[in-house]
C-alpha cells in the first residue's frame, strides 16, 4: 500500500538516499560519488530542512520511496539558500575552482554547484515562479505514483497561492521528460540550451 504524507524529520536520511538513487539521468548515482550526500544537499535536504510544509513523501511497506519538494517563489528561495543553506556546506566542502573542468569528479562537480549555484534563468522564474523536484525509487515507478505526488504537492501548496510551475529536467532522461509532458508541462523557449531542459505549466 502506497501512502502520501508530509515529510517528517526522521525522513531526512531517506531523502538523501532517494536523491542518490535517482541522481544519474534518473538512475543510481552511487557509483559516481564518494560522498553520497552531495546530491541530497542540493535537491532535497534544503527543502525538508527549511520549508518542510512543501515536501511530500511517498511511503510503502519498505519505507520512504519517493518525494516531491519545491518552492513557490524560486528567486526568493535561491536568495534564502544563499543566506541559510550554502554557507555551512561551503565550510564543509572545498571549492574546486571558478571554472568547471572536464577532469573533475562527480563530487567536485556537485561541490562547484554548492559554491557557485546557478540561478534559474529569469525567462523561467519570471513566468513560472514555482518549482518542483519529484523523485521515485525504482520500486515505486510505473505504479501511477508520480501523478499522485504532483497532485498532492499542489494540494499542499494551494493554501499559500500556487503559482505557475516549472521543472528542470536532465534532457538525457527521456523517461522524465515524457512524464512531465504527460502532466501538461511544455518545453520553455528562451532559456540557454544545455544539459537542463526547462519545462513549465501555467
Amino acid at each position: 500500500m502506497l501512502a502520501l504524507r508530509q515529510v517528517r524529520p526522521e525522513d531526512l536520511q531517506a531523502l538523501y538516499a532517494i536523491s542518490l538513487a535517482t541522481g544519474h539521468e534518473g538512475g543510481d548515482a552511487s557509483h559516481l560519488h564518494g560522498d553520497g550526500r552531495l546530491i541530497g544537499h542540493i535537491y532535497s535536504a534544503p527543502y525538508a530542512s527549511l520549508d518542510p510544509a512543501l515536501v511530500l513523501v511517498a511511503v510503502d511497506a519498505a519505507g520512504a520511496c519517493g518525494f516531491a519538494a519545491g518552492a513557490l517563489d524560486t528567486a526568493a528561495w535561491e536568495d534564502r539558500l544563499e543566506r541559510e543553506w550554502w554557507p555551512a556546506l561551503r565550510r564543509r566542502y572545498a571549492d574546486p575552482g571558478l571554472v568547471p573542468m572536464p577532469s573533475w569528479t562527480a563530487d567536485q562537480r556537485r561541490a562547484f554547484m554548492i559554491h557557485h549555484p546557478a540561478r534559474t534563468p529569469p525567462a523561467v522564474a519570471d513566468g513560472y515562479p514555482a518549482h518542483l523536484h519529484l523523485n521515485l525509487l525504482p520500486r515505486a515507478q510505473g505504479r501511477g505514483l508520480g501523478p499522485r505526488l504532483l497532485a498532492g504537492w499542489l494540494d499542499l501548496a494551494a493554501p499559500r497561492g500556487t503559482a505557475a510551475l516549472h521543472v528542470a529536467v536532465n534532457r538525457a532522461n527521456a523517461r522524465a521528460v515524457g512524464f512531465w509532458e504527460r502532466q501538461g508541462f511544455a518545453v520553455l523557449e528562451g532559456p540557454p540550451a544545455g544539459r537542463t531542459l526547462w519545462m513549465g505549466r501555467g
